[in-house]
């Protein structure tokens, strides 16, 4: 939201509602009308890519520095992924249909649309080289970065299976792997939740997707994760 002009927050604030959303809440599986956008203020969305076996894992996740569903603006558009509440909070939400009308009006809204657009499909290629590439301990590192990035607070409530499924792994694999950082001093790991030590470390364990992944956006949007 920080990203729109004054123009363009005129164009929507009439049709823009507040709400809340839980941890665990499902806003879009694959297929599905996206109808409703959403701009996150303290809410981390996790986009899954799923398997017919039912596995599931990340290929990308979307915080204050963008919106779910932006690309419907400019025509119906139906879910590729699903859609899922990783940090509960707040965010804004529009119809499709409202956020058509001002997309139309706004020629900054359009390009705004465009380069959101870009930022998240390279979002995703990253995490495919990741998830593909780099060690699960690196990809855990990259994951509690980038969920700091986007919540400005060092505590993140989690589950064990929420983790395996962001992670594509088993849940004794995020076991060893948290106990692992905990015994460095980077993270203290508790049921369900997940408290942020020393950030310096976990760059320094993390791989280079979270920094090639944060240079995109804000190349991209007018956006600062510092």
């Amino acid at each position: 939201m920080n990203a729109l002009s004054p123009e363009d927050h005129g164009l929507l604030t009439p049709h823009l509602t507040l709400v809340e959303l839980e941890k665990g809440r499902l806003l879009y599986d694959p297929g599905d009308e996206i109808d409703t956008i959403y701009f996150p203020h303290n809410t981390v969305i996790s986009l899954m890519t799923l398997m017919r076996n039912g596995a599931a894992i990340e290929s990308a996740t979307i915080g204050r520095e963008g919106a779910l569903g932006l690309m419907a603006a400019a025509a119906p558009r139906q879910s590729l992924s699903r859609a899922i509440i990783q940090v509960g909070g707040r965010a804004s939400r529009i119809s499709a249909a409202h956020l058509h009308e001002a997309w139309a009006k706004s020629a900054h809204l359009r390009d705004l649309v465009d380069r959101h657009t870009d930022a998240l499909y390279g979002h995703a290629i990253q995490s495919v080289a990741c998830n593909a590439l780099h060690s699960v301990e690196a990809r855990f590192c990259r994951w509690l970065l980038s969920c700091r990035d986007r919540i400005d607070i060092d505590t993140v409530s989690l589950t064990q299976e929420f983790l395996a499924d962001m992670l594509g792994v088993q849940r004794t694999t995020v076991t060893a792997v948290a106990g692992a950082l905990q015994a460095r001093g980077l993270i203290r790991y508790r049921r369900g939740v997940v408290d942020i030590l020393d950030r310096a470390g976990l760059e320094a364990m993390t791989c280079e997707c979270y920094g090639a992944v944060r240079r995109t956006y804000e190349r991209l949007l007018p956006v600062s994760f510092d």
